[in-house]
């Protein structure tokens, strides 16, 4: 294959990984339940602790993140950190806009966490931190990730150089548009509040 077959393939394996709703996947086959119908209606880890408990965000979490992090480290053995930050974004906005859920999707924050622990781990480290230290201080989920997401694009130029501060801008752009209706739930003082030690129900 050329190089630019292999970037296309890459890009669109990415894609098309990060687009498959393993929120709904989990809340399906092991709950009884669309995870969409409950708590937020988010497909993601946090709405998973509010309407599937403590196991079921985790294993939520851990594979959303994972898809994330695999086509983002292939990509990267393959074509080195540009290609690894184009699958990176890829996946982030299969997520977001999957095909499989009608281009509907989740808000991308631990997709979002997986590719960057592939493009530079102590980003990965980074990421947690400020997550935890927002969501402890306000109780909000959606202001930690949003935090968490803007926090990148320092972090990867830190240790990407330009590609990783274009990719961590240009993806904390993504989280953002993707937690609007949140900013305005917050701006109303209606936004939900995770608790990081309680969950609805314990699994």
């Amino acid at each position: 294959m050329t190089p630019v077959a292999v970037a296309v393939a890459s890009v669109l394996v990415a894609f098309f990984v990060g687009a498959i709703p393993f929120g709904v996947l989990v809340s399906r086959a092991f709950y009884a339940t669309d995870i969409r119908s409950s708590g937020s209606g988010n497909i993601g880890a946090a709405n998973a602790l509010r309407t599937l408990g403590k196991r079921g965000a985790l294993a939520v979490l851990a594979l959303d993140a994972l898809k994330g992090f695999a086509p983002t480290l292939a990509a990267g053995a393959l074509g080195g950190p540009l290609l690894a930050a184009l699958a990176a974004l890829a996946s982030v906005i299969g997520h977001c806009w999957s095909p499989f859920l009608g281009f509907k999707g989740g808000k991308g924050v631990a997709t979002l966490l997986g590719t960057v622990i592939a493009l530079w781990w102590p980003a990965g480290l980074a990421f947690g931190l400020v997550w935890i230290a927002a969501v402890v201080a306000c109780g909000y989920a959606s202001v930690g990730s949003m935090l968490a997401a803007i926090a990148m694009a320092p972090v990867l130029w830190f240790g990407l150089g330009p590609v990783g501060l274009v990719y961590g801008a240009v993806s904390a752009l993504v989280i953002i548009y993707r937690h609007r209706e949140n900013l305005g739930r917050l701006r109303r003082g209606t936004e939900n509040r995770l608790s990081l030690l309680k969950a609805g129900r314990q699994s």
